[in-house]
């Protein structure tokens, strides 16, 4: 199968995140990156796609989006990993002209930014995927199937925590440009660690229990001195279903790096995962002994197995769970172009929903905390 041609919005090469999706793109050889608005300036942009080997560098994503949509070869997707406050605009731009996007998240920086952004993809025959990478780890979609399958019987209880230590110290006043827009509220948005990382551990606890937060109630805090975005978040989590739950992000929480965890209860039995140690999901049957099960290994489902690609006991991690993403994103991709109607082709992708809700979760914190942690509707 061909590939499908790919742009890129941001993701410079000294950019991060860009990085990572490139390498994503290319590890099931489904994209080629062909076209790049990549850097805030023209000269840079160009320099970034040199240095990458991108034969179409453009010095801004509206040029870019207009060219690709005329050109005879143009680009069939493109991706947004850009500072937040950009992706709106961006994805409306490529969206309008048939483009699919594949953007990372959070949605947006703002609520009427996700207001007209889901309008847009609402109006577009195009494709709209949000990156929340980790619900493409093999043992995250077995821990769903076990759920959804009744293993676990009803669900009490949802736990979620994400806790960094990267800004400890104060790295935006050291020249670091990730924690210099991460830290801002113009190109963040209200939600500091709660935006970067705590949509994730929203997005995890949702996407594997099937259900949906109806309520919370937060205390958001800025340890950092002169931070106005929260870098440490406790919330009370009430879902529609009864249940009931805690999520904890932080990025002030020394001898933590990446320490995204999951733990759901049933009246029947619990699950637990750690996003560190990827290839092991443990499972306890109330009564019995807790059981490992590990990908691709004995007792992995078929869920697992389907967006597993190495066998069992090589690590699997963050890089595949992204390429497990923009796989299914070529799929859907790839049969809309054939015909297929837009909203049957997402199987279990993210997308403006969830983009949505995780928009909903950050204004909802954010009003709550500044109402003394009173309970506030999402």
């Amino acid at each position: 199968m061909a590939r499908i041609k790919l742009g890129m919005v941001g993701g410079g090469n000294d950019a991060f995140i860009g990085g990572v999706h490139r390498i994503a793109a290319r590890i099931d050889d489904r994209f080629e990156l062909v076209a790049g608005a990549l850097s805030s300036t023209p000269e840079k942009s160009a320099a970034s796609a040199k240095d990458l080997g991108i034969p179409r560098s453009y010095g801004s994503f509206i040029e870019m989006a207009q060219a690709e949509a005329s050109h005879d070869n143009g680009i069939e997707a493109v991706s947004i990993v850009t500072p937040n406050h950009v992706h709106a605009a961006a994805a409306k731009a490529f969206l309008a002209r048939g483009i699919h996007v594949i953007c990372d998240k959070p949605l947006t920086s703002t609520m009427q930014d996700a207001a007209d952004l889901e309008k847009a993809v609402a109006d577009s025959k195009a494709l709209f995927v949000l990156t929340h990478n980790y619900t493409g780890y093999p043992m995250i979609r077995q821990a769903r199937d076990m759920v959804a399958s009744g293993e676990l019987g009803t669900i009490r209880i949802v736990q979620a925590e994400y806790p960094q230590d990267w800004l400890t110290s104060p790295m935006e006043n050291e020249g670091l440009k990730q924690a210099e827009w991460r830290t801002d509220p113009i190109r963040s948005g209200a939600g500091g660690s709660i935006g970067d990382i705590g949509t994730h551990a929203h997005n995890l606890a949702c996407f594997v229990s099937g259900l949906q937060v109806e309520s919370l109630a937060a205390d958001l805090h800025a340890f950092g001195a002169g931070r106005t975005l929260d870098d440490n978040a406790h919330i009370m989590l009430r879902f529609t279903s009864g249940a009931r739950g805690m999520l904890w992000s932080s990025q002030v929480a020394p001898g933590n790096e990446n320490a995204l965890k999951l733990r759901i209860y049933g009246d029947m039995g619990g699950l637990e995962w750690c996003q560190e140690d990827p290839n092991y999901l443990w499972f306890t049957h109330h009564g019995e002994s807790k059981r490992l099960l590990t990908r691709n290994g004995s007792g992995a489902s078929a869920a697992s197995q389907t967006v597993s690609r190495i066998p069992g006991g090589h690590p699997e991690g963050y890089l595949e769970g992204f390429a497990t993403i923009y796989n299914e994103a070529a799929n859907a991709i790839r049969a809309v172009q054939v015909g297929a109607d837009r909203a049957s082709v997402m199987g279990v992708l993210p997308g403006i929903t969830a983009g949505m809700d995780g928009m909903k979760f950050i204004n909802a914190c954010v009003t709550s905390s500044s109402n003394d942690a009173t309970w506030t509707n999402l």
